[in-house]
């Protein structure tokens, strides 16, 4: 399936599904006046607004390049989960006050049902389902914006289960269980924004990518028997892909064809990678004296086979 279509269909699926449980848990809390449904019912509507969030830049993130974005739109995703971020953060923040409002006014009459047992544990049951689902298609597709969607997805089952523990808590006689579970449900929703921030500034400020990719670059180059050595290579997220840049050190006696055949065999064998996009590969020929010893390189040429066996 093309990246586009898998994207879209997920972000459907979200929208969709958190849609029912705000509508199922915000009915149960009208019926049971749980401040744990309740909160539950307020972090299910926060991702149902980021759900329509996520699938309008899924929309933008796929569209083909085009003059003005010659490399795509991809780059738009990590602002996308930075939005995410936010509304959850706000989320959280208005579940806890209810929360701490609900304890100082001391203890109050809590109605308990099957049906508030039975939609947390829905809830739980269906965010762990929702959880497995976006963080594989994030992670088969490279897209932040989903892996931001799954950590949400599966902290709300934390969440959920916190919540289900207040209300079986207080049908047993604890009410202030109720105002507690809501408390944990909010600092849980607080926990996945600081996740889902921390996620998306590495993509948006250059970061490194994971060691092992870095050292499955490193012997890619190395691999070609014309290249004696490597410095200076650098991998950095843009966006949610990598670019590469690094020198190779040929001997001098190439000629110009066979030192272009060798840069573009690195450059292919490093972008059959599929987290990245661009390489930039620079030749220095041994009489050039550019050679250089590089610790780093070294290090990862040695670090192991990379997650795909490597070369």
């Amino acid at each position: 399936m093309a990246r586009s279509t898998a994207l879209r269909r997920v972000g459907l699926v979200v929208l969709g599904v958190n849609l029912l449980l705000a509508l199922a848990k915000g009915g149960v809390w009208y019926v049971t006046g749980s401040l744990a449904v309740g909160s539950e019912a307020v972090n299910s509507l926060a991702d149902t607004v980021y759900s329509v969030v996520i699938v309008a830049g899924l929309y933008l993130t796929t569209r083909p390049p085009d003059f003005e974005h010659p490399h795509g739109h991809e780059r738009i995703e990590p602002f996308v989960g930075l939005f995410v971020a936010l509304g959850i953060f706000a989320a959280g923040g208005a579940v806890i006050w209810q929360a701490l409002t609900a304890v100082l006014a001391g203890p109050s009459p809590t109605t308990s049902s099957p049906a508030a047992v039975g939609v947390l544990a829905l809830a739980a049951v269906t965010k762990y389902l929702l959880y497995r689902y976006c963080l594989t298609v994030g992670e088969d597709h490279r897209s932040p914006a989903l892996v931001a969607t799954a950590l949400d997805n599966r902290n709300d089952i934390l969440t959920a289960l916190a919540a289900l523990g207040g209300v079986v808590g207080a049908a047993l006689g604890f009410p202030l269980l109720d105002p507690i579970a809501a408390a944990l449900v909010g600092f849980g929703i607080l926990y996945t924004g600081v996740e889902v921030v921390r996620d998306n500034l590495d993509y948006l400020v250059g970061a490194a990518p994971p060691e092992d990719l870095r050292a499955e670059i490193v012997r890619r180059a190395l691999s070609h028997p014309d290249v004696e050595g490597a410095h200076d290579v650098i991998a950095h997220y843009v966006g949610p892909e990598i670019d590469v840049s690094l020198h190779i050190e040929v001997e001098g006696d190439r000629t110009l064809l066979e030192a272009h055949d060798i840069e573009t065999a690195v450059i292919t064998s490093i972008q059959e990678l599929p987290e990245v996009d661009d390489v930039f590969v620079h030749i220095d020929p041994k009489e050039a004296g550019e050679w250089k010893p590089d610790e780093e390189v070294d290090r990862l040429a040695d670090h192991g086979p990379g997650p795909d066996g490597g070369p």
